[in-house]
Parts: C-alpha cells; sequence; structure tokens
C-alpha cells in the first residue's frame, strides 16, 4: 500500500483527490493539510511515501515543502500539483527535489499513475511543460538581486526593504537599479512584474 499525504488550502480540491485516490487498491491517503506548515508536520508525523503539495499555499509555498521533506524525509517522494503551469516553476520544483510536476488540468487517473511512478524511484513532468521548460530563458538576476526584488513587493521603502534583507539602504538601491537594467524594466514595479511573469518568484 502506498501511503499518501495530501497538501492543498482549496478544501474541496483536497477532499475530491482524497476520495478519488481511496478508490485506488493501492493506495491510502493517511493525511491532509490545508497549508506548507500543517504539511512538513503532517509528514514528519505520518511518514507518508508520497506527498501531493500544491505549489501556491500559505505559510509554506511548495518549494519550501519540497525542500524542507527532501532534506528531513528523503524516503517520501514529492509530486508538486499546480494550476500554474509555468515552466520556470518546473525547474524550481525539481531543484527543489520534487520528483513530480503536474498541472491540475490533468486528466483524472494521472494522479495516481505519477504516484506510482515517483514511489517506484521514477520522475514524472508533464510533456508540454518540459518542453516549454527547454525554451525559456534562464534568469538574469542573482540570488540577491532577486530576493530584492521580492521584498520590494507591495511597493515597500527602500528602507524597510533593508531591514528584512539585513542590506543597507545602498547596497538595496543598487541590488534594485541591477535588476530593473537587466530586466529591460521601466520601474521596480515592472521588473517585480516581469520576474513574477517568468516564475522566477
Amino acid at each position: 500500500m502506498i501511503r499518501v499525504l495530501l497538501a492543498d488550502d482549496e478544501e474541496l480540491i483536497r477532499t475530491a483527490l482524497a476520495a478519488l485516490l481511496d478508490l485506488e487498491e493501492d493506495l491510502s491517503v493517511v493525511a491532509q493539510a490545508a497549508d506548507g506548515e500543517a504539511a512538513v508536520t503532517a509528514a514528519l508525523a505520518h511518514r507518508p511515501d508520497v506527498a501531493v503539495i500544491d505549489l501556491t499555499m500559505p505559510r509554506r509555498d511548495g518549494f519550501q515543502v519540497a525542500t524542507e521533506l527532501a532534506r528531513a524525509l528523503p524516503a517520501c517522494a514529492v509530486v508538486i500539483l499546480t494550476g500554474q503551469g509555468r515552466p520556470a516553476h518546473l525547474t524550481r520544483a525539481l531543484g527543489a527535489g520534487a520528483r513530480g510536476y503536474l498541472p491540475k488540468g490533468a486528466p483524472g487517473g494521472a494522479l495516481a499513475d505519477v504516484i506510482r511512478r515517483v514511489h517506484a524511484g521514477g520522475r514524472y513532468v508533464d510533456p508540454a511543460l518540459a518542453a516549454d521548460a527547454l525554451t525559456i530563458p534562464p534568469c538574469p538576476l542573482t540570488p540577491r538581486e532577486l530576493e530584492t526584488l521580492r521584498l520590494s513587493g507591495d511597493d515597500a521603502p527602500v528602507a524597510a526593504i533593508a531591514r528584512r534583507a539585513h542590506l543597507s539602504p545602498g547596497t538595496v538601491r543598487n541590488y534594485l537599479a541591477l535588476a530593473v537594467q537587466k530586466l529591460d524594466a521601466g520601474s521596480r514595479a515592472e521588473a517585480l512584474r516581469i520576474a513574477r511573469d517568468n516564475g522566477w518568484l
């Protein structure tokens, strides 16, 4: 029996997936979680064979959960299930340790098949997303530039970004200016939008 954890902040989707998977003779949903923090806690408590994690959840996103489970529970294979099928997200998910990446629009039986595949040691990536991922440009920003740009959301003042990033205000201004320049943006808000649209944030 393959023991499965489901984590999705949308209760309707989570319970529907649990009901669907419980129809499979070789799958058993042993835990559910409504946010990323609860997903990690439930995984450590129940030690599932496979964790199916939504990409966008409160308290920890799918990338953070995959990273933590790869570190704390390496025997648990992670499948990212997402409504946002962006190629850059695929790259980040695999880099975080996910063994599967499946859009929510996939056929009904696909998730059970992917769970079996990753449990057997394989990998699964949606073919259309994999093809798109081969054509996207790499992110031109350094990790620090990305972090500073991420913290600049909601038009945060430079002083507040500096405090949160443990940097000087001058360094923050430099990182933001470089991000705007590298992304050929007219403003930091436009640079933030470009980075989000490309899945770099």
